[in-house]
């Protein structure tokens, strides 16, 4: 098509050639200018799925108290939502991989519609569990990271992936506000009833806007053994099969080990916002819009700048160090403004360390895998959001905030210690 569009001097002609292009999905062909529209319709999904997604963790509490479930119930309800979205994220992705990121987005965001169906006929703590299954599909975000990674060179990947905290951020103060505004002035089903008409929404968006096929044709020179050899949607052998390509192994593990203290301390964040710092819940609304804010800032001029001058390797080595120091700050701080300092290089690591080890994992397996790779990184903050109840509340318990800080510091001092002696090879796979 490309040596057609050489030869030919009629715009008429170059325009239909240029539909016929899209028609065909062929996202090597699509053209820089319809590319970016496609990444910019991916972030706009991803922001109203965050925004929907918050605003509903908002008004769970009142809703669940509202139908008579005491806090342990509500703690198995939120299980079960973590354990689904764990074992549903790998599932996604490989579904990304078969069918197109168009299809799973589609299918993420008609999950959400029967998620926020069932959410507003919950009148009852039967259908409110029931209402948690669709949420083994809901994963917007990953879904958007996959049309991004589809669209981008490698070499901008990480810009373009980090630009989805912004996506972030909006969905924490937008989700949240909202959340608590409709509840209060209109009733705890009102938000269920804006979250399905937001998901429906989304799904008429992803139907419309985003390319049947978002990737490039393979090369016929990709190996055999690069490739995936199962049928299945989930399968170990795939998901080790992944982990044997160079370099994913050792940064999957910085990846999950990184974040596991700040993820355990943020789960048991309620209760310590409350006993600890002393805040009533309206004062910890402006605290998580703080974070919010600084997810926007840290994510939209930070992370790509840093990314277009330093190299991954780098990158990756700095924000397990700053994890470190947030880790001593944490066991030395005693006030919610000690935590308000720390939270700056809090989020400035957090948002490195997600963005540049997606950005790596999925550069490092062939093209083909790259939905199943987003969708195995998608499960780590599931995966300590369902262990992490237990494991927050036993070091809470028995030794205080402070413990968080130390754990924090040491587990981030070794993995630094291990990536400056370490050799992880960081090729690029070839699709």
């Amino acid at each position: 098509v490309s040596t057609m569009n050489a030869k030919t001097s009629s715009e008429g002609e170059e325009e239909a050639s240029g539909m016929r292009n899209e028609t065909l999905g062929e996202s090597g062909h699509l053209g820089e200018a319809r590319k970016r529209q496609v990444i910019r319709v991916a972030y706009v999904i991803a922001a109203l799925d965050l925004t929907l997604l918050f605003m509903q963790f908002g008004v769970m509490p009142y809703l669940v108290k509202s139908l008579g479930l005491d806090s342990v119930g509500f703690g198995y309800l939120q299980t079960i939502f973590g354990v689904l979205q764990l074992v549903g994220g790998y599932i996604f992705g490989r579904f990304a991989d078969k069918f197109g990121a168009r299809a799973a987005l589609i299918l993420s965001c008609a999950s959400g519609s029967v998620f926020f169906l069932l959410m507003s006929l919950s009148s009852s703590i039967p259908l409110l569990f029931l209402s948690r299954l669709p949420a083994v599909f809901m994963h917007g975000m990953p879904g958007a990271q996959k049309v991004i990674t589809d669209m981008t060179a490698p070499s901008q990947r990480a810009g373009a992936l980090g630009k989805l905290g912004l996506c972030f951020g909006v969905g924490i103060i937008a989700g949240s506000a909202l959340g608590g505004v409709l509840s209060t002035k209109f009733g705890v089903y009102v938000p269920a009833y804006v979250g399905l008409a937001g998901s429906l929404i989304n799904t008429l968006i992803a139907m419309v806007w985003i390319p049947s096929q978002t990737k490039p044709k393979p090369d016929h020179h990709v190996t055999e053994h690069s490739t995936s050899q199962s049928g299945s949607l989930f399968s170990i052998r795939e998901i080790l099969r992944l982990m044997k390509f160079p370099g994913v192994m050792e940064v999957f593990i910085v990846k999950v080990f990184a974040g596991l203290p700040i993820g355990l301390f943020m789960i048991m964040f309620s209760i310590i916002s409350m006993d600890f710092f002393g805040l009533e819940a309206v004062e910890s609304g402006y605290l998580m819009s703080y974070f919010g804010v600084l997810q926007m800032v840290v994510q939209g001029l930070v992370v790509g700048k840093l990314a277009s001058h330093c190299t991954e390797m780098t990158l990756l080595r700095l924000s397990v160090f700053v994890f470190a120091g947030v880790g001593l700050g944490m066991a030395l701080m005693r006030t919610v403004w000690h935590y308000c300092i720390i939270a700056v290089p809090l989020v400035f690591a957090f948002s490195m360390l997600a963005t540049i080890t997606d950005s790596i994992l999925t550069k490092a397996v062939p093209s083909s895998d790259t939905g199943a790779m987003l969708g195995i990184c998608a499960s780590v903050q599931p995966l300590t959001r369902t262990v992490g109840p237990t494991i927050g509340g036993v070091l809470y318990k028995q030794f205080g905030v402070s413990s968080f800080g130390y754990l924090q510091l040491m587990v981030n001092l070794g993995l630094f210690v291990y990536l400056l002696k370490s050799k992880i090879p960081l090729g690029e796979m070839k699709s």
